[in-house]
């Protein structure tokens, strides 16, 4: 062990504490799931996660892949030390004032692969109802998609994933509630999951990620709103990135940091913060804290206001019979998106500022008055269970569906089908009768043997 990390984590969290995480180096990582509340599976299995109401301990890592639920968005495979992030966004959540004339505004700056993406959806979805939106952002392309594909199949609309520097949300001045900033770091937090995170580890890694998270709170700060909240986290343990920082953020930006008086079984309390550490807790190395915006009054949110409506657009007949949540549509070119009511003026605002991958729901392509429906539409938690015929299937069928097997339903309705397991969709087959046509992306598709 690198004798400058060693010095580093005892100043973090003391030599006692200290001792303990360095036994626990080695020792296996531990499997945890949080499940998804807007898709229920009936009894979850594994032991609680202290800080996460829908957070689990597995004894065992199963194989996912060959899980059908898991394509279907019935859970996430986050560590049980990053649901903790979501634990400190739902207390700051908790002593916000909603704002009475619009949703409440939250961005997850740093957001693939979409774990804390999908905790911070469940919390807004049991506050807020239909009164919220989350941007999910992540500024580098190859990653991006990712984002995406995982915020589809958590299935909740309200998302909306961007792919842009920190500096571009400037823009919008005042406009955010909350900021959830999960910068990158350097990794301490993962020895024990990734030994190249050991063998890459430096003072120098160190100073230059603590330049680099300064330099992205900064520049994203313009856009967090008067009293609005900044939930600050890393996945690593020494006082450079972490307290130290949360300090320059006070000192620098103009903000309190907020009391770290929570007293959870394992989680350690820093200066400024929390620190869970293997050893103390099952989890990996995770750090939080949180801060109130003290702005000055030239930092006002700017209004969103709604697009100009497409004149002469024609939509295939029957949309109205597809959500149980008012929908906005819009077709670009061929393709067919759903955006919910609440949220659409702020995404037409959106879309002028920043780049936009992904809004609301992709309902699919149209074909003269035939709409074809889109993968990502079977995944939303709000398709109406009658908007397509849902044909109930068992885990093999399931499995080969998602293989992109050949199909056949001779007994079933022609036409486009939604296939089920357990009640939860994973996609659409067009049913010929003697064969189908998979709408399974090619993307997403298993590759390994089944």
């Amino acid at each position: 062990m690198n004798q400058t990390f060693i010095k580093y984590l005892e100043e973090a969290i003391g030599c006692e504490n200290a001792r303990v995480a360095f036994s626990a180096f080695d020792a296996p990582a531990s499997v945890s799931v949080r499940f998804n509340p807007l898709k229920p599976v009936g009894r979850m299995s594994g032991r609680k996660v202290a800080w996460s109401q829908y957070g689990r301990i597995l004894d065992e890592r199963p194989k996912f892949t060959l899980d059908p639920l898991f394509h279907a968005g019935a859970y996430y495979v986050q560590d049980s030390s990053s649901m903790f992030v979501g634990y400190i966004f739902r207390q700051a959540l908790s002593q916000m004032d909603m704002p009475s004339h619009r949703p409440l505004r939250v961005l997850d700056l740093c957001a693939a692969p979409g774990g804390k993406t999908t905790d911070l959806a469940s919390s807004l979805r049991e506050v807020c109802g239909e009164n919220f939106l989350l941007v999910a952002n992540e500024v580098m392309k190859a990653r991006v998609g990712v984002l995406a594909d995982n915020v589809a199949l958590w299935g909740d609309p309200n998302v909306v994933v961007t792919c842009d520097d920190p500096r571009a949300f400037a823009a919008l001045e005042g406009y955010f509630d909350i900021i959830l900033a999960d910068v990158p770091c350097s990794g301490e937090g993962m020895f024990r999951k990734d030994e190249q995170a050991r063998q890459q580890w430096s003072e120098d890694n160190v100073s230059l990620c603590q330049s680099r998270q300064k330099r992205i709170i900064a520049d994203v700060w313009p856009s967090l709103g008067r009293d609005g909240v900044l939930v600050y986290s890393t996945c690593t343990f020494n006082r450079y990135e972490n307290d130290d920082n949360v300090r320059w953020i006070s000192e620098n930006l103009g903000a309190d940091i907020l009391p770290n008086d929570l007293d959870v079984e394992g989680v350690l309390h820093t200066e400024c913060g929390y620190s869970l550490v293997p050893g103390h807790v099952e989890g990996e190395g995770q750090y939080c804290a949180s801060l109130k915006k003290t702005a000055p009054e030239e930092y006002v949110a700017k209004k969103a206001t709604a697009g100009k409506p497409v004149k002469g657009l024609t939509l295939p007949d029957g949309l109205d019979g597809l959500f149980s949540v008012p929908m906005e549509f819009s077709l670009k070119g061929e393709t067919l998106t759903a955006v919910p009511h609440v949220i659409s003026s702020d995404v037409a605002l959106l879309r002028r500022s920043l780049h936009v991958v992904a809004a609301g729901c992709a309902v699919g392509v149209v074909k003269g008055k035939v709409l074809v429906p889109d993968a990502d539409m079977a995944l939303c938690a709000f398709l109406k269970d009658e908007a397509y015929p849902r044909l109930e299937v068992d885990e093999r069928t399931a499995l080969a569906y998602l293989h992109r097997d050949a199909l056949c339903f001779p007994d079933a309705p022609k036409g486009y089908l939604l296939i089920c397991h357990q009640g939860h969709p994973l996609g659409f087959v067009k049913n010929i009768g003697n064969r189908c046509n998979s709408l399974h992306p090619q993307s997403r598709r298993i590759r390994m043997d089944i």
